[in-house]
């Protein structure tokens, strides 16, 4: 079909891809298409416009190294990771859910860390806290014996790869649920961070007035055979800004109770006040996989 007006774009494009062998391939880039296009009528799009817009694109590749991704950090601007995150868990977007974003500084190989045990490997500045968990399956069976990565951020927002004052793997750990299914650590409170802003990212944030920033968190990777790898992140029930989370991530099933005290600490050494956070993770029935590290 040879194309006479704009109405007939569609159409061939759609007969050019329909051969594609692999039926959900063939699935996606039809939708895909039809929207795309569908986009471009809706809003009219003009020739300059579609200009920048390639331009735009073109700098998302041209920031993104094997130590910052600005694609990643877009799709999460836009709420599209959340998007994803939520339709692919919970009974398929069915349920609430505690899975969530992986974010871009979890590391293989962190070090084994006995239950209880502290995370913190290097002087790092903040208050105490002590978490202790519990990870079930959907019947609230205990899962025992599952994999359990822990990282987050210092109280000055920085993940330890990001800083020299840090140790290698500071406030990182894995840890390994008992036949209870729990596994405890203490840490230091973290704080929210923002994010990249020197980009099209930027831009974006700027031109909605929203602010780069993420409000506290831990986050948490639980890894065991038979059941789908449990990605998480608990965020603080005091922080400001989880109503304007910058990357979308925040849901009412992940903002955690991190209680404030000031009495006597689990651990002889602390002195002042102190946090804890008792929490509950549901692991899914599926494919056990480990992500590919997002930053080497």
């Amino acid at each position: 079909m040879i194309i006479q007006r704009q109405e007939d774009v569609t159409t061939v494009v759609l007969e050019a891809y329909s051969h594609i062998e692999d039926p959900r391939l063939r699935e996606i880039i039809a939708s895909f298409i039809k929207h795309l296009h569908g986009f471009a009528r809706d809003v009219r799009l003009t020739e300059e416009e579609f200009e920048k817009a390639v331009q735009y694109v073109a700098r998302l590749g041209q920031m993104t190294d094997d130590k910052h991704n600005e694609t990643v950090l877009m799709s999460g601007s836009l709420g599209f990771s959340a998007l994803i995150c939520l339709l692919n868990n919970g009974n398929n977007g069915q349920t609430e859910t505690t899975a969530n974003l992986l974010g871009p500084f979890w590391r293989m190989n962190s070090l084994r860390t006995e239950n209880g045990g502290s995370i913190v490997r290097s002087p790092t500045p903040g208050p105490a806290i002590f978490v202790n968990c519990v990870v079930q399956d959907p019947n609230g069976k205990p899962i025992a014996g599952a994999e359990v990565d822990i990282w987050h951020s210092s109280t000055e927002g920085f993940y330890e790869q990001q800083d020299p004052k840090q140790a290698d793997m500071n406030l990182r750990g894995k840890f390994t649920t008992d036949a209870q299914g729990r596994f405890g650590f203490r840490s230091i409170k973290p704080e929210g961070y923002p994010i990249p802003d020197n980009g099209p990212v930027g831009d974006l944030l700027r031109a909605g007035k929203r602010h780069n920033y993420r409000p506290a968190h831990l986050h948490f990777l639980i890894f065991k055979e038979g059941f789908k790898t449990l990605i998480s992140q608990i965020y603080s029930s005091g922080d400001d800004k989880l109503e304007t989370d910058a990357q979308f991530g925040v849901t009412r099933a992940l903002v955690g109770d991190y209680v404030r005290h000031d009495g006597p600490a689990p651990a002889g050494d602390v002195k002042g006040e102190w946090y804890s956070l008792d929490q509950t993770f549901v692991m899914e029935p599926g494919k056990s996989r480990l992500p590919k590290a997002p930053i080497q």
